[in-house]
């Protein structure tokens, strides 16, 4: 057994992941299970090089907030803004401090240097404006949708005013009272301001679809393209407020739900300008239902993986991220019963394994589930192997 699993490993590069795949897919997702560890990135950043420069990708899409990312856009594009102000304002979740990350902007910055618009290098941010305290005002998303649509159509077109949408919207701390994420009761979400704001942006969303092809005419691609970025995150935003202020049982469930198919959204838009590089949480991006525990409940939902898969068939494939140690997380040597542990016995320090044929290898006989000692880390599920394309391991993951 130990032969066949060696016979799976291949160095960690653009061509070896290519060979795992039946076709070129348009969204090559790499997971990742944990944050925040820049050994990880790096291995991202080593791969999107490889693949923009022999295999024509263009785009990174990774798991930060979709409104923001488009400062990320702009300055890797044209070299709007600096780049210290770009990483302050144009990542979520802290992800701007990241030395990784850093180095990615500057990286596509240098590429498109002198390059025609059509060669260039893309990023997008494929998360909501959402973070672990609760979510955003869909304020900016529906001023933004309203404003391109009132100056390029007919004013009695649109559902309403400028001022009823101000009016409507409120102050921006109703939406973002962090009490919300604990408390239904301290949400707006199902109030009857937030419920005419959902109709208002499923109209204005319609009115964005009616007028495709005077806006065609009218308008750039980049810019129909921003406006359809900015529909899909009002009425996310909308439906992520209505699942805060729920007080059933699914509350949970729901807005982890709502989460993922704003990211399946924002794929999607992405796999329509050509190949690219996905990387968010490994639970984001499987083809299975996923699951976690949150406050001592069970959850379970459909990850954006899940559904974009559904969509896509071959276009989509998923690379897991498995490690063996983050000691200075207190995440020490594998077991050897588990996947970890197996591939912890390999002599290399990064490599790419072939999953389903590294299931084959192992045939009835399935490791153990690895138990992680830090919560932010989340093992690599064993009974996963065979419906993911393939597996990047990193031995050890040192202090970033």
């Amino acid at each position: 057994m130990d032969t066949d699993i060696r016979h799976t490993a291949h160095p960690v590069d653009s061509a070896a992941v290519m060979r795992l795949l039946p076709v070129r897919p348009r969204l090559l997702a790499l997971g990742e299970p944990t944050h925040g560890e820049d050994a990880l990135l790096d291995v991202r950043n080593e791969l999107f090089r490889q693949l923009v420069e022999r295999e024509g990708y263009r785009t990174v899409a990774i798991e930060s907030d979709c409104m923001t990312g488009l400062v990320v856009d702009d300055y890797v594009a044209s070299g709007a803004g600096t780049l210290d102000d770009v990483m302050e304002r144009g990542f979520s979740h802290g992800w701007g401090a990241s030395a990784a990350n850093r180095e990615l902007v500057r990286w596509m910055r240098a590429y498109n240097d002198g390059r025609p618009a059509s060669d260039r290098v893309r990023f997008a941010g494929i998360d909501g404006p959402l973070e672990m305290t609760g979510a955003a005002s869909p304020r900016q998303a529906l001023t933004a949708l309203h404003g391109y649509l009132s100056a390029r159509v007919d004013a009695d077109l649109l559902p309403c005013t400028a001022e009823a949408l101000d009016r409507l919207l409120g102050a921006d701390d109703r939406w973002t009272n962090p009490a919300a994420m604990m408390d239904p009761a301290q949400s707006v979400g199902q109030s009857s301001e937030a419920r005419e704001l959902r109709l208002l942006a499923d109209d204005l969303v319609a009115l964005l679809d009616t007028q495709t092809p005077h806006l065609i005419a009218a308008t750039s691609r980049a810019d129909r393209d921003r406006a359809r970025l900015y529909g899909r995150t009002a009425l996310g935003l909308l439906r992520y407020h209505a699942s805060m202020a729920d007080t059933s049982t699914a509350r949970m469930a729901r807005l982890v739900a709502v989460r993922d198919q704003m990211m399946a959204e924002n794929l999607l838009a992405v796999a329509e300008r050509g190949p690219a590089l996905v990387h968010a949480h490994n639970s984001h991006l499987q083809r299975e239902k996923s699951a976690m525990r949150m406050g001592g409940m069970p959850l379970e939902w459909w990850s954006a993986g899940a559904l974009v898969s559904a969509r896509l068939g071959e276009e989509y494939a998923f690379v897991a991220t498995a490690l063996g140690t983050i000691r200075h997380k207190g995440v020490d040597t594998p077991s050897s019963d588990t996947i970890e542990g197996l591939l912890y016995a390999l002599p290399e320090d990064r490599c790419v394994i072939d999953a389903p044929r590294l299931a084959a290898a192992l045939g009835d006989t399935r490791p153990a589930p690895r138990v992680s000692p830090w919560f932010g880390y989340a093992p690599f599920d064993p009974a996963h192997l065979a419906d993911s394309d393939g597996i990047v391991f990193v031995r050890d993951v040192p202090q970033s």
